[in-house]
């Protein structure tokens, strides 16, 4: 079943949202993309209270100002899509951030909902002075298509970098996308 969407309703999220919606609507996002086959770092199956689980640790990551979360919500406030930026630790890093864990539920894609959260993204990246984006993913998978049209250029593709959701060992390939 499709879900309804409010088209404006991109939100970068505050900590205390990230925690409202982590038991129900961003675990169900989360578990969603690990049965549809996504490599987001969860092997399947992926329980519902681990899933949940990571997105408090999001929470905790967000007021510390480590990890920005955006929520793209449907008509009926759940979220739809989601995508996080992770800002590095390191003194000598500081200019750069790492797009992690783009979300789009199954019933949600083909609306350009990925894009506008990655565009999302990329503009609150700009705004905080952040310079060079970086991510990685399946390579193959559906995703770098959408990365390649938004303009991240690859740097090179890992063999067995990580295990998809059935253990299987798949290549990664790694984006960088510089700013303004």
């Amino acid at each position: 079943m499709e879900r309804p969407l409010v088209t404006d309703a991109i939100e970068l999220l505050t900590p205390d949202a990230v925690r409202a919606h982590a038991p129900d609507g961003l675990a169900a996002l989360l578990v969603d993309a690990v049965d549809g086959g996504a490599s987001v770092g969860f092997l399947a199956p992926l329980d519902a209270a681990e899933a949940a689980s990571w997105w408090l640790r999001a929470a905790r990551e967000a007021e510390e100002g480590a990890r920005d979360v955006w929520a793209a919500l449907d008509g009926e406030g759940r979220p739809a899509g989601a995508v996080t930026l992770v800002r590095t630790g390191a003194a000598n890093g500081r200019h750069r951030g790492e797009v992690a864990r783009l979300l789009v539920h199954r019933s949600a894609r083909g609306r350009g909902l990925g894009r506008r959260l990655l565009a999302a993204a990329e503009a609150h990246a700009a705004a905080t002075g952040l310079t060079l984006l970086v991510l990685d993913t399946q390579t193959g998978s559906p995703a770098e298509r959408l990365y390649r049209g938004a303009g991240w250029t690859a740097a090179g593709t890992v063999p067995d970098y990580a295990a998809d959701p059935d253990g299987v060992l798949r290549a990664t390939t790694l984006y960088y996308k510089r700013l303004g």
